[in-house]
Parts: C-alpha cells; structure tokens; sequence
C-alpha cells in the first residue's frame, strides 16, 4: 500500500484561515481564492523542506504573504486592457513598408521621361523653386508647371493602377500609354544646371 503524506489531511484543515487571511490581503474573493490555490500548490511541491516540529499554519502564512507580494510587484507592471485599446497605442508601424514604399516610388520616377522627371526631382527632392527649376531645365515656368503636372499624372496613373490591379508598379509604367507626340513635333530637351 502507498504510504500518504502527512499533507493530504493536514493542508485542507488550513484553507479557511488561510482565505481568510488572503481576503484580507487582497479584498478580492476571487484573487484570494487564486492566492489559497498558489500557496497550497508551493506548499505541496516544497512539502520535503517543511519541518514537522515547527507551526504548519504559521509556514503557510509565510507561503501565503510572500507569493501576495511577489504577485503584487508583478501586477503593478501590468495593466488592465481589456478592449486592447492601450496596445493600439503601443504599436508601431513596420518600418520596411515605409521603405518598400519609397523605392517603388523612387522607381516610378526613374521611369518617367526626363522632361517630366527632372522638374519634379529639382522641385520634390532638391526643393528648388518654378523659377529655379526653369532656369536649371533652360525653359520657362509655364513649360515647367506643365512638366511637373504631367510628371504627377503619370505617376498618380501609375499608382492607382497599382491599387486596382495589385502589382508592382514598376512593371505598369511601361505598359502605361506615352503622351501623344507627333512625329513632327520638336524634340524638347532640358539641359543639367545647377541651382
């Protein structure tokens, strides 16, 4: 026959005093419960360490107010979220969309006819002003404006396609139509300065 431990009798005789004393802590039934379960379970596993000669109810007290406190620093640090509204507030956005963004805009760009692309890249990146940008591309401000708009509806053509059709834009831009041009029509060209 297997022997049983002296604890299977003498740990159930404490659980009223020992709630008690664990309502008293906590001012929580249900906590307190949770606080009776622990103790009786560290009791159970540490039951070789427990002296016979000594008070059991005094060592479970012990128990008892040491796991209290250890919980009580750990759910200081915690806090109560239950909808998870404070961890939306502790999220951060991947920082690799944000640069997968810009290299697909960066491509689109390098894709645009020179005319429309180097206004746009003076006056979005360099922060060059019409008049600045003229002078740089040896032409006026009107023709500038006029680049610059057809730069933007292009890549603004390109991107929307990108959201209709999910895919990568960079293969798009050059399934996208050019501006008409006749064959009569006078090459333009925008010469590199430095502003």
């Amino acid at each position: 026959m297997i022997e049983r431990h002296p604890f299977h009798e003498l740990l159930p005789q404490q659980r009223p005093a020992l709630r008690r004393r664990a309502l008293k802590l906590t001012a929580n039934e249900h906590r307190a419960e949770d606080l009776v379960q622990t103790t009786f379970l560290k009791a159970w596993a540490n039951r070789a360490s427990f002296d016979p000669d000594s008070h059991l109810l005094a060592w479970l007290f012990t128990i008892l107010r040491n796991t209290f406190f250890s919980e009580l620093r750990k759910y200081r640090r915690e806090i109560e979220d239950v909808n998870g509204a404070m961890a939306n507030t502790l999220s951060e956005e991947p920082r690799q969309d944000h640069v997968l963004a810009l290299n697909e805009l960066i491509s689109a760009i390098a894709l645009l006819p020179v005319i429309q692309r180097q206004p746009l890249v003076l006056m979005g990146a360099y922060g060059f002003s019409q008049v600045e940008a003229a002078d740089a591309c040896g032409c006026t401000v009107g023709t500038i404006k006029s680049r610059v708009s057809r730069g933007r509806a292009t890549l603004d053509r390109t991107f929307r396609h990108d959201e209709e059709n999910s895919r990568s834009p960079l293969l798009r831009i050059g399934e996208m139509p050019r501006p008409d041009r006749s064959p009569d029509a006078a090459p333009v060209h925008c010469r590199a300065g430095s502003g």
